[in-house]
């Protein structure tokens, strides 16, 4: 059997791609920075806030949450969701390590 497509990349690679692709949407972004804003965890503000409706804010939770980079915690009828500050740090300085590699090309361009 052939390989997927993942196993001919490194696990850093496949790692910052998955970072990528959890924050490769607007409507993530926002909901990312509303709570980080709030500094605290969030219960049902998203709808108002964002103005999506509650089937699309739960389906981009989910990735988030999939993706390790929130966190949620049942309190009665409702999920209450926060920045899970481990995988954020880690996520960071992955980010930053990608960013701050060597680019200089000389002059071929």
């Amino acid at each position: 059997m052939g390989l997927t497509k993942s196993e001919i990349f490194t696990a850093k690679q496949n790692q910052l791609a998955a970072m990528f692709k959890a924050l490769a949407h607007p409507a993530r972004i926002a909901i990312l920075q509303y709570i980080i804003k709030q500094n605290a965890c969030i219960c049902n503000d998203l709808v108002n806030e964002l103005g999506l409706a509650q089937a699309t804010i739960s389906q981009h939770l989910k990735e988030l949450k999939n993706a390790g980079i929130i966190k949620g915690n049942i309190e009665g009828t409702s999920v209450c969701y926060c920045i899970d500050e481990k995988v954020w740090n880690r996520m960071r300085k992955e980010l930053v390590d990608f960013f701050v590699e060597n680019t200089a090309v000389g002059n071929c361009c």
